[in-house]
C-alpha cells in the first residue's frame, strides 16, 4: 500500500497546491517539478530509510570515550537527504534553494517520517537555519545557516535544562561578555556560556563537519544575578567546533562536552544528549589571546533579552514537524496492520445458526471489530495528515499572500499550532495501539514493526511542549489573543465549510453536527473564563484542547469529504467518505464529556490535596 495517492489527493485535489504556481516566488514550478520532488523523496525514503528502521532501533548510538558512534546506515541516509536538496528546499534560489512551497516540502518530508522517524531527516537543522535567516546577521546567515542548508553543518535547539524542564523562566545557563573586543566580533557579540542542557536531539555525532547549537541563556545584570522570568533570556549560536568568518573550521574545539546519552523508549536511532557548556573539558582561547579559558564561546542572535521570541520561530516550526512525525508513525502502523489483516486467517463468519466449524477460516479484515480498528486508524491518520498539510498551506499564505491573507494565515496558525502538535501526537499514538491490537499477540513482539512505531510515537506527546503546555497555550492565550480574533477567524472558516456541506444531501447531517460542536466549543470557551480567574479556566485546559482538536479534525474531514464527494466513484473515494462518517459517528460525540468539565470549571483535579493521592 502506497502513501502517494493520499498525498496527491490532499495536495492537488483538496488544497489545490498548483494555484501557488501563479505567485512570483513559485512561478518556475509546475505539477511536474512538485511530482519530481515527491518522487525523489519517496525513493530515498524507500531505499535509505525504511530498510534500516529496525537496525537503528537495536543498534543505539554509543559513546566510545571520544565520539558518538552511529550505524553506517544513518550516515548514508543523512548524506542522501542532504544531497537531495531538501535541507534548503524552501530557500531562495540565490542561496542554493529550490523556492519550493512549504506545503510540498512538508508532504515530501512525510515519506521520511513514515520510513524511519528514528533516523531522522533535517527538521532541526532546517529549523535552526531558518531561525538564523530570520533573526541572524548577514555574516551569521552566511557562515552558519547556509552551511546547514548545504549539509556541511547540522543544527540543534538547546532549551531544556535538567533542573528546569519545560519551565524556561528557570533557565540557569549564564552568558557573560568574552572580554575586550567581544562586542565587535564579526560573527556577533561574543559571550562565554556556562551551564547544562538536557534532551538535546542530535547534540553529538559525526554525521556532519560541525554542529551548530542554538542555546538559550541569561546575561547577568550589573549585580551579577540572572534576571528573573523569560524576558531575561537571550539566544546564542554555540558551534561545536569554532569557525572563521569564511565558514571554515579553525581547528579549535569549543567548550561543549557530552555529559551523557539518554536511553529512550523509542526514537533510539537519534542521539539524545545531556550537554555541558563551559565546564572546562575543552578550554578555548578567545580571539587574539593565547591563553585557553573555560566557557563555551557563543555569538548573540538578535538583541539581549529577546531570545525566546527568536526561538519561537524554530519552536513553532518544530511543533508542526512533531505533528507530522506523529501522523506518519500512525500511518506506518495503519499500513502494517491493514496488510496483516488482509492476510491473517482466523475465525469463521457468524451465520443464523452460529459459526460453522466446517467452513474455512476467514481473514480477520472480514470481522467487524477489526474493520472498526482499521477505520479508526484511517480516520486519525489521514485526518491528521490533512491537518498538517493545511497548516503548511497557511505557512505559504503567510509568506506569499496578500497583506490581508498574510494576517489571516498568521492568526489561524497561532490558533491551530497547538492542535497541529498535540492532536496527532495523542490520536495517531492511539492508532499505533490499535495497530498492535489488530496484530494480536504478534503485535506485542519484535517480529512485527508495530510495537516500535508505538514506542517511537510515545515521545511526541512530550517534546516541543506537553499536552498540558499546549492546552494552556490554546485556552490561556491563543483563543483570547487580539480579542478572540483568531478564534473568530477559525470559526468563520469552519462555518464556510458547513454552509457548503449542508447543500450536499449526503453530508448535511454531518454539517449540522459540526455546527453544534462549534457552538459547544464557543460556549465552553466563554464559560471557562466566566470568573476571569486563570486558575478556574485552566484547570481543565487539556480536556478543552481535546475537544477543540476533535472539532477541528471534524471540520478538516468534512472539508476533505466535500472534495471526495465530487470525485468519480472509486475505492479511495469510498474509503475517505467512510473515514469521515466514522469520525462523526464515533469520535465527535466525545467532545460533550470533555467540554462539560471545562464549562463547569470542575475542580476535582485542581482542588485535590496532595496527601489524598
Amino acid at each position: 500500500m502506497s502513501l502517494r495517492p493520499t498525498v496527491d489527493f490532499l495536495l492537488h485535489d483538496w488544497l489545490n497546491v498548483g494555484s501557488l504556481q501563479q505567485r512570483e516566488r513559485f512561478a518556475d514550478h509546475s505539477r511536474e517539478t512538485f511530482d519530481a520532488v515527491l518522487d525523489t523523496c519517496e525513493r530515498i525514503a524507500r531505499e535509505k530509510y525504511a530498510p534500516f528502521n529496525r537496525l537503528v532501533d537495536t543498534q543505539e548510538p554509543h559513546f566510545d570515550g571520544e565520539r558518538v558512534i552511529l550505524p553506517q546506515a544513518t550516515h548514508d541516509a543523512q548524506r542522501a537527504y542532504a544531497e537531495s536538496g531538501m535541507l534548503s528546499a524552501a530557500q531562495d534560489y540565490d542561496v542554493g534553494g529550490m523556492q519550493l512551497p512549504y506545503t510540498v516540502e512538508a508532504a515530501a518530508n512525510a515519506f521520511f517520517a513514515m520510513a524511519s522517524v528514528s533516523i531522522g531527516s533535517g527538521m532541526l537543522t532546517t529549523g535552526n537555519a531558518n531561525l538564523l535567516m530570520a533573526h541572524g546577521t548577514a555574516l551569521q546567515k552566511q557562515v552558519f545557516a547556509l552551511n546547514e542548508f548545504n549539509g556541511r553543518f547540522s543544527g540543534t535547539m538547546c532549551l531544556s535544562e535538567p533542573q528546569a524542564g519545560s519551565s524556561l523562566s528557570d533557565v540557569a545557563t549564564r552568558a557573560v561578555p568574552d572580554g575586550e573586543g567581544a562586542e565587535a566580533d564579526p560573527l556577533g557579540p561574543r559571550y562565554r556560556l556556562k551551564g547544562n542542557k538536557m534532551w538535546i536531539s542530535a547534540g553529538e555525532h559525526e554525521l556532519t563537519e560541525n554542529i551548530i547549537h542554538l542555546v538559550l541563556a541569561k546575561i547577568p545584570g550589573p549585580d551579577g544575578q540572572l534576571p528573573p522570568g523569560v524576558k531575561g533570556i537571550s539566544l546564542f549560536i554555540v558551534p561545536k567546533k569554532l569557525v572563521g568568518t569564511d565558514g571554515q573550521l579553525t581547528g579549535a574545539r569549543n567548550d561543549v562536552a557530552l555529559a551523557g546519552l539518554n536511553h529512550k523508549c523509542g526514537w533510539r536511532g537519534t542521539t539524545n544528549t545531556l550537554l555541558n557548556f563551559g565546564e572546562g573539558k575543552y578550554p578555548v582561547a578567545s580571539p587574539g589571546s593565547a591563553q585557553p579559558a573555560p566557557g563555551a564561546i557563543g555569538y548573540l542572535v538578535g538583541r539581549p533579552g529577546e531570545g525566546l521570541r527568536c526561538m519561537f520561530h524554530m519552536m513553532n516550526e518544530a511543533r508542526i514537524g512533531v505533528g507530522m512525525a506523529a501522523t506518519m508513525l500512525g500511518m506506518a502502523g495503519y499500513h502494517a496492520s491493514l496488510d496483516y489483516a488482509k492476510n491473517r486467517p482466523q475465525g469463521r463468519p457468524m451465520g443464523p445458526g452460529g459459526k460453522d466449524p466446517a467452513q474455512p477460516q476467514i481473514r480477520i479484515i472480514e470481522h467487524a471489530d477489526v474493520k472498526r480498528m482499521l477505520l479508526a486508524q484511517k480516520s486519525y491518520c489521514e485526518g491528521a495528515l490533512a491537518l498538517e498539510l493545511y497548516c503548511a498551506r497557511l505557512v505559504d499564505e503567510q509568506h506569499t499572500g496578500t497583506p490581508e491573507a498574510v494576517d489571516q494565515a498568521r492568526l489561524l496558525l497561532e490558533v491551530l499550532t497547538p492542535i497541529a502538535k498535540s492532536w496527532p501526537s495523542e490520536w495517531c499514538l492511539e492508532a499505533n495501539s490499535l495497530a498492535i491490537q489488530v496484530h494480536g499477540g504478534y503485535g506485542y513482539t519484535r517480529d512485527f514493526p508495530v510495537e516500535q512505531y508505538w514506542r517511537d510515537n510515545r515521545l511526541n506527546m512530550i517534546h516541543e511542549g506537553t499536552h498540558g503546555i499546549q492546552g494552556m497555550d490554546l485556552l490561556g492565550r491563543k483563543v483570547l489573543m487580539e480579542n478572540g480574533r483568531g478564534l473568530q477567524l477559525l470559526a468563520g472558516r469552519i462555518n464556510a465549510t458547513i454552509e457548503r456541506a449542508i447543500q450536499v444531501p449526503e453530508l448535511a447531517v454531518h454539517a449540522n453536527a459540526l455546527g453544534q460542536a462549534l457552538a459547544q466549543v464557543g460556549a465552553a470557551t466563554k464559560a471557562a473564563w466566566a470568573t476571569g480567574n486563570p486558575s478556574d479556566a485552566l484547570a481543565n485546559a487539556v480536556p478543552y484542547l481535546q475537544a477543540f482538536g476533535h472539532t477541528v479534525l471534524a471540520w478538516i474531514w468534512l472539508d476533505v469529504a466535500l472534495t471526495a464527494q465530487a470525485a468519480a466513484d472509486s475505492a479511495a473515494r469510498t474509503g475517505r467518505l467512510a473515514a469521515m462518517r466514522f469520525f462523526f459517528h464515533y469520535e465527535l460525540p466525545k467532545i460533550g464529556a470533555w467540554l462539560q468539565v471545562v464549562s463547569s470549571r470542575d475542580q476535582t483535579c485542581a482542588a485535590l490535596p496532595e496527601e489524598a493521592f
